[in-house]
């Protein structure tokens, strides 16, 4: 059995027992490993194990002084299965990619690496990450460990729930159109999407995508934030990314600074929403009034949020799998295809007419902040949804056009360059997890996280996860 002690410890105490000699990496590794084989077989959470990778490099890393071991000082984390480990399989959950093992890690890997992090997983996620419901045809699907009939959301799914059941203390994972954020709904975790630059990453494909970006999941604030430590800095092989800044993440979210007017809206005026989902996230945004916040329903112009985020992610698609389409296509989920295709049949003017938009949603948005400190919404639309369904497919009545619009909450968020964590907020009537979604303006992290623990301490929801995975009701 694991040590369900150790297990259900919080991250930043494993690191403070980690720099205190009082465990090993080895220790933790042992912990998990046991773990992963109690639990995972009913979630399929972590499909690519590399233990032996692991425990060479916590040796190496034991033989250095405790000072020079780094901010995470042997923790172990799992990496998403589209983030190359050197020596690792890595197959960005496509059949095309299925025997794929690089020879270098990308640079966000080296860096947590260098910060003393120790990676012994590989995360599952859809086929490219598309698609916020983590299954592929190589691994199978991820489920929700709250209730095993459930989704787990996506395409950060495995790394969830890791989380949520005590396969991790941290886990990396991505997002683009709410990756992070919809798996940390559905599965009572926090993820954060970081602004653009913040954390360095390898660039693919183009220089200057800003839709997509690395970011951290946690169990709670104080974790996420000293994962966020470890993750941020700047690379050269990364002309986008930010230097690291002078006061740590961990310490922000430990200020107890508070916000003086936050707003929330339900649906941000583009988007039907779940009745459930909306009371309980409105209950928890108006319970920032315990903190002398002025709580109103408001929210910035987010209208052409659909238009430009299809046009953006389709062009996205198009620079970085048209030769797949061409060459690979029987391999390629429906949604890929179709995704691929729409960025080919894009002319310039749909584009700079997109670019345009998020420009001006980007401006507006700022605008809005000169006037409020956070926006908060849900986090998703609705509560976890059948495994068996690919996508959202209606809400409310409203039939969505393709697999992408239902997250138009998060990906508004995306196009306007700002930092968004999604924090549990509540339980839905059949016990199933809802998130807040928090938003703070562009490379505002740190008040983000401050504020965003301070609602955690009101919600006393903290310590909710590890569960043990749960059957179908």
């Amino acid at each position: 059995m694991a040590d369900l002690g150790l297990v259900r410890e919080t991250a930043c105490a494993i690191v403070d027992k980690l720099k205190a000699g009082d465990v090993t990496p080895l220790d933790l590794l042992d912990a998990l490993e046991t773990r992963i084989a109690e639990v995972d077989g009913k979630v399929n959470a972590l499909p690519i194990l590399c233990f032996d990778r692991a425990r060479d490099a916590a040796k190496a890393l034991m033989k250095k002084p405790a000072a020079e071991r780094g901010l995470l000082a042997g923790m172990p984390v799992p990496i998403k299965d589209l983030t190359d480990v050197a020596g690792v399989r890595s197959t960005q959950g496509s059949p095309i990619y299925r025997d794929r093992v690089p020879e270098r890690s990308d640079i966000l890997v080296e860096h947590l690496e260098q910060n003393g992090a120790v990676i012994y997983a590989k995360s599952n996620t859809p086929e490219f990450g598309a698609g916020a419901n983590t299954f592929n045809e190589v691994f199978g699907a991820t489920v929700n460990p709250w209730d095993t009939s459930k989704s787990a959301a996506g395409s950060s799914g495995g790394a969830a729930v890791a989380l949520a059941t005590g396969m991790a203390w941290l886990a990396h994972g991505t997002d683009l159109g709410g990756s992070l954020r919809n798996p940390a709904s559905f599965c009572g975790i926090v993820g954060l999407r970081p602004s653009i630059g913040r954390v360095a990453r390898t660039p693919k494909f183009v220089i200057d995508n800003t839709t997509s970006v690395q970011g951290p999941m946690a169990r709670n604030v104080e974790d996420l934030a000293l994962l966020l430590d470890a993750m941020s800095g700047e690379h050269p092989a990364d002309p986008l990314s930010l230097p690291a800044l002078p006061t740590s993440f961990l310490s922000a979210a430990r200020s107890g600074a508070k916000p003086k007017r936050v707003a929330y809206s339900p649906d941000f005026g583009i988007t039907p929403v779940d009745p459930e989902v909306a009371a309980i996230t409105r209950k928890a945004a108006e319970r920032f009034a315990e903190a002398g916040a002025i709580v109103e329903e408001a929210h910035p112009d987010l209208s052409e949020a659909h238009d430009c985020f299809h046009v953006l992610r389709a062009f996205s698609f198009a620079n970085s799998k048209a030769e797949l389409l061409r060459t690979k296509r029987d391999q390629l989920k429906p949604e890929v295809i179709w995704n691929i295709e729409e960025g080919l049949k894009l002319t310039v003017e749909r584009i700079t007419r997109a670019q345009a938009q998020r420009l001006a949603i980007t401006e507006r948005t700022l605008k809005f902040f000169e006037t409020y400190d956070l926006l908060l919404s849900p986090a998703t639309i609705v509560p976890p949804f059948p495994v068996e369904n690919r996508y959202v497919a209606e809400c409310g009545g409203k039939k969505f056009n393709n697999y992408v619009e239902w997250l138009g909450i998060a990906y508004a968020i995306t196009l306007a360059c700002c930092p968004a964590l999604s924090l549990p907020c509540g339980f839905t009537a059949s016990g199933l997890p809802v998130g807040l979604q928090i938003v703070a303006p562009p490379r505002g992290e740190a008040q983000l996280l401050a504020r965003a623990s301070v609602l955690e301490d009101i919600l006393g929801l903290r310590g909710c996860t590890p569960i043990d995975p749960k059957p179908p009701r």
